[in-house]
């Protein structure tokens, strides 16, 4: 009796050792399924917020771009309104070409109208030493 008792209390040992490694088991399995999809779901946010990062960029530049245009079409409204002549215009240019030449170019694009800017240039040293008188 004593030995039956014994092997049964093995037996039942055993199966209990089975049973607590198998939850074991599938705890191990539940904790690396739930890593993973975690790990999937910080991947997931992680790409969409550099893509709402890089979406907000662009448009903060093209909001900038169509301003800097904007101000320019509204340059080009006031001169027209202006009536403004072709002397206007030249003296504009100049202040352009000023800018262009300010020693930071590598390269200097001179206008194929050189002799009327010339003019223009003589009319305002005259009226500029006129001043002076």
């Amino acid at each position: 009796m004593k030995a039956e008792r014994e092997r049964r209390e093995a037996v039942t040992r055993a199966e209990g050792e089975k049973k607590a490694k198998i939850l074991e088991a599938e705890g191990a399995k539940e904790s690396a399924i739930l890593r993973a999809e975690a790990d999937k779901q910080a991947a997931i946010l992680r790409a969409e917020a550099e893509k709402e990062k890089m979406i907000r960029e662009a448009e903060g530049e093209a909001e900038a771009i169509l301003k800097v245009q904007q101000a320019n079409a509204d340059g080009i409204k006031m001169l027209k309104e202006a009536g403004a002549d072709a002397a206007v215009l030249k003296l504009k240019s100049l202040e352009a070409f000023e800018k262009v030449a300010d020693g930071q170019a590598t390269t200097i694009l001179l206008p194929a109208e050189l002799q009327g800017i010339a003019s223009v240039a003589e009319t305002f040293k005259a009226a500029a030493g006129k001043k002076a008188e």
